[in-house]
């Protein structure tokens, strides 16, 4: 398995619109080979911002890899510049490769 995040700060009077943005769009990641399950995550607020991250998982880092190369993932991307920016600064990426696992998503490995 891979995770794959990207973590967002927002500001507190962002977050309802920021929010709408990722349940409206298009995400095309239904059709990729390797998918596995998305999640937007909502985290604490801190100083008028609250941390958000984009929980990706695969089957592995090379359908991961292969998602950022795809036709879909520049179409799921397309529009990204033509909202105003709701969060501070760029994602913040970190990718994980699992080293153990429990659980629905760890017993589709096998």
């Amino acid at each position: 398995m891979y995770l794959a995040m990207n973590r967002f700060t927002v500001p507190l009077g962002n977050t309802a619109a920021f929010e709408e943005l990722w349940r409206s769009r298009d995400s095309h990641l239904r059709d990729m080979e390797g998918f596995v399950s998305f999640h937007m995550l909502k985290g604490p607020e801190e100083e008028g911002r609250v941390l958000y991250a984009s929980h990706t998982l695969w089957q592995s880092e090379d359908h991961f890899r292969a998602w950022t190369r795809s036709p879909e993932f520049r179409a799921a991307h397309a529009r990204a510049g033509e909202t105003r920016k709701l969060h501070e600064g760029t994602p913040r990426f970190e990718g994980f490769t699992a080293v153990e696992g429990m659980g629905i998503e760890a017993s589709a490995e096998a």
